[in-house]
């Protein structure tokens, strides 16, 4: 009996392994093929759809963070090492967390969404700069319109396109002259010009800033400021539109919703609206729906100032637009229920009629000017608080509708069957071609140009086939002027390509600033106005043998 109590005894369990076993490592290698993957773009014609680059860093951060998961899971559950090990391994790993949670915060986030971190204590850039005040020396002087004004947002047409002048791109053998550079409060606003003066927006601490500077020198020469700030980790910090300028008058708005007109000569408020509060909509609501801050740029009439609305309002309901008296700010109509988008309102002409072409979140509409009745609309997919539509339509000569956005959706060319009532429906639709995120198509001679997805991009609009694609140059922006292609790219570096369709040819490159660039460009004659939410500066850029500015 004693020996088979013996021989029935338990042997003792084998030992637990020390290093993965096998299962671990094909685990590894399989999201390592999955990562490869993803980088590579061949995940597309898995899901059937279009990923761009910041779904592509979302979706390698979580393989590599499943990766790290895996080992750590099988060390702590089923590995031979010491509990002692792996309490040391375990408490090292929280620990490490716990300190970098405690000591950095993000700052802003890439187009791609590549984080840049900062120690806690450290205030924002934005908050480190000095009370902004006009120069002694400054006088903002007259201010008579000229031929080379870039007065609102995308030019003086608002399709970043203008024909002069003429510029010589060899900057090797004539490099662009710097006229100044300075620090700016924070923001993706963009330089609107009138005569000799710059203006733009600008976030310092607590206050958000429409400023007036020289053109030759940076000087400036007269500030607005209110009490407000708009910042989020994804989309930054300060306002983000560009103002207008009309009739000696400077119109903006902030990324919280005050709407001003200054006159430009003095710096004096003529009139400012709180639009949020004007068509009774809150401000916390508003700001969850309309995630990162209010973009659309004032689109100026003879009588009206036209601005995106909102939502909700105190009904639960939207307004797609507002417009007010140019001259008294008095509210004069609004239109349409739905919520915006950050796409700024565009005067077109539509079979003979005029309309207010607008993109709203999840429509294209065309509404009155004269009362705002909304005349037509067509869905264009999108959401303001994430697959967010930022880049202006196009009207065609021919009455039809280019479009284009980031996200999977790509760029698509629109058409009525009746102009005198129209109904647009698609002629084509290319998800994968000119993937807009936060830039704008330039329209040349039947083609259109653009970062999609951060490389540079030229389509047929007979089809909406590729010509040619090439350059990555980040989420920048583009301006077209005569037959080049300026191109700020998202690191601040100018480029200027050729604007054709047969390849993508550079022909010229220099730094213009450093650091994460956003805001579109301003040229005024062959000044180049350029900044980031950091500096801003002005350089003359080389014309061509017998041009003028």
């Amino acid at each position: 009996m004693r020996r088979r109590r013996k021989d029935s005894a338990a042997s003792p369990p084998a030992p637990r392994p020390l290093t993965p076993p096998r299962r671990v490592f094909v685990t590894l290698a399989s999201l390592a093929a999955a990562t490869v993957m993803v980088r590579a773009g061949l995940l597309e014609p898995l899901v059937g759809s279009v990923v761009d680059a910041a779904v592509r860093n979302i979706i390698t951060l979580i393989l590599v963070f499943s990766a790290a998961m895996s080992v750590l899971g099988w060390f702590v559950l089923e590995s031979g090492h010491s509990t002692r090990a792996k309490r040391l391994v375990l408490g090292g790993l929280v620990g490490l967390v716990a300190v970098a949670c405690a000591v950095l915060r993000i700052e802003r986030v890439s187009g791609d969404l590549v984080p840049q971190f900062m120690f806690r204590w450290t205030p924002s850039r934005d908050r480190l700069l000095p009370d902004v005040t006009a120069s002694a020396e400054a006088s903002a002087g007259s201010w008579e319109a000229t031929p080379s004004d870039f007065p609102r947002f995308l030019g003086p047409t608002g399709s970043a396109a203008i024909e002069a002048p003429e510029l010589d791109p060899d900057w090797k053998a004539h490099p662009p002259s710097p006229l100044w550079r300075r620090p700016i409060g924070a923001g993706w606003s963009g330089f609107a010009t009138c005569g000799e003066h710059a203006v733009t927006l600008e976030q310092r601490g607590d206050d958000e800033i429409i400023s007036c500077q020289a053109i030759p020198t940076g000087a400036v020469e007269w500030t607005v400021s209110v009490s407000g700030r708009h910042e989020t980790v994804l989309g930054g910090i300060g306002p983000r539109s560009t103002p207008s300028i009309a009739h000696g008058t400077v119109y903006a708005t902030g990324a919280t919703g005050w709407l001003h007109a200054i006159d430009g000569s003095t710096g004096r408020v003529v009139w400012k609206q709180n639009v949020l509060k004007d068509l009774g909509i809150d401000p916390d609501a508003h700001a969850a729906a309309v995630a990162w801050g209010r973009a659309g740029s004032p689109l100026v009439t003879d009588s009206l100032v036209i601005v995106p609305g909102g939502g909700p309002t105190r009904d639960g309901g939207g307004v797609s637009l507002a417009a007010y008296d140019r001259l008294t700010g008095a509210r004069a109509w609004t239109g349409g229920d739905q919520q915006i988008s950050y796409v700024s309102p565009q005067l077109v002409s539509i079979g003979g009629r005029e309309m207010v072409l607008t993109v709203n979140e999840s429509s294209v509409a065309g509404h009155d000017p004269i009362d705002g009745t909304q005349q037509w609309r067509f869905d264009w997919p999108g959401h303001s608080n994430s697959d967010a539509t930022c880049s202006q339509p196009h009207l065609l000569d021919d009455g039809r509708i280019f479009i284009s956005k980031g996200y999977g959706i790509g760029a698509a060319l629109f058409a009525a069957a009746d102009s005198d009532a129209p109904e647009f429906s698609a002629v084509w639709r290319q998800p994968s071609s000119l993937k807009t995120k936060f830039t704008n198509v330039v329209i040349h001679e039947g083609f259109a140009y653009g970062l999609s997805d951060g490389v540079l991009e030229c389509v047929s609009l007979a089809d909406g086939t590729r010509q040619w694609k090439g350059g990555r140059y980040g989420q920048g922006q583009v301006l077209r002027v005569g037959t080049l292609l300026l191109v700020q790219a998202e690191s601040g570096e100018v480029v200027a390509v050729g604007c054709s369709p047969a390849r993508h040819a550079v022909r010229g490159r220099f730094e213009a600033l450093g650091g994460q660039t956003w805001n579109n460009l301003c040229l005024s004659g062959d000044r180049l106005l350029v900044r980031n939410a950091e500096e801003a500066a002005c350089y003359r850029l080389p014309l061509a043998t017998g041009a003028t500015p």
